[in-house]
């Protein structure tokens, strides 16, 4: 990494899950110069229940576009298909070279169980892909890259086989708003397709200001213990008590292991004192 700036990609199935797990660290790292990409491996063309197909899918695309810009990321969204997506050679070499085309330090994606098959599927494409990005004669087209990237996986709430762990969380308390306004930007999931689907549609405010005041409170939980924890290991207990919002990300074993000071350098947000 040395001096330049940090090349993050982040691989999500649909174009709003990165958003979602990863929109406020995002914020913080292009605040500081440094370089974003969020890929949707699907073109959304399913996700909603009255629009469908290239018609969606050329929606999703704009929404994504636009809430990549609102937090100065790069936003890039394939073309497979909405609920159609198969861990196959064709995905995994997709994978590697967009991860080495930006030149990765650090990869983000779900991981591989997951409620949502694109998830699932997204998850084990990243996995499979950690090692591979480093063989030259995988994918030659694309150059390999000298060095494997750490790969994280990002925060969910399934338990089998077993929980998501918090080895690193980060506050994004100073950047919710910013969060906030690139999940709005997602006009067709958080205010048509989402609610529909839990049967809250009727709930949904009209007006903009409303609606997106609306959206912070739906996207407001209480932090689980393990990502307090996580917060008091490199904030102090003050801040990790006081935290409202935070995203928390689990070291996959397939890439680079970082220590302690690689952590801190792929996450500048953590004060060297503490």
């Amino acid at each position: 990494m040395g001096d330049r700036s940090l090349h993050i990609i982040a691989f999500g199935a649909h174009p709003d899950d990165c958003d979602l797990r990863a929109g406020g660290t995002a914020a913080k790292w292009a605040a500081l110069g440094h370089l974003v990409r969020f890929v949707s491996l699907t073109n959304g063309d399913a996700g909603h229940h009255e629009q469908g197909g290239p018609a969606l899918a050329r929606r999703r695309r704009a929404e994504a576009t636009e809430a990549g810009r609102r937090i100065g990321v790069d936003y890039l969204v394939l073309d497979h298909g909405d609920g159609a997506l198969l861990a196959d050679l064709e995905l995994r070499g997709e994978v590697i070279r967009e991860i080495r085309r930006w030149q990765a330090d650090l990869v983000l994606a779900h991981r591989p169980n997951d409620y949502h098959p694109d998830h699932r599927y997204t998850g084990i494409a990243v996995q499979d892909a950690a090692y591979l990005v480093t063989v030259p004669n995988i994918a030659p087209e694309v150059p390999a890259l000298a060095r494997n990237p750490v790969f994280l996986h990002v925060e969910d709430g399934f338990l089998d086989p077993r929980p998501f762990r918090a080895d690193i969380a980060v506050v994004i308390d100073d950047v919710i708003d910013r969060k906030v306004a690139m999940l709005d930007a997602h006009v067709s999931q958080f205010y048509e397709w989402l609610p529909w689907h839990a049967g809250k549609l009727d709930d949904v405010p009209a007006d903009p200001g409303a609606r997106k005041a609306w959206l912070e409170r739906q996207r407001t939980r209480t932090l689980p213990r393990s990502v307090r924890d996580a917060l008091e290991l490199r904030y102090g207990p003050a801040i990790a008590r006081g935290a409202r919002h935070a995203e928390a990300f689990e070291i996959c074993e397939y890439g680079t292991r970082p220590d302690e000071p690689a952590i801190r350098a792929l996450f500048p947000f953590f004060s060297a004192s503490d």
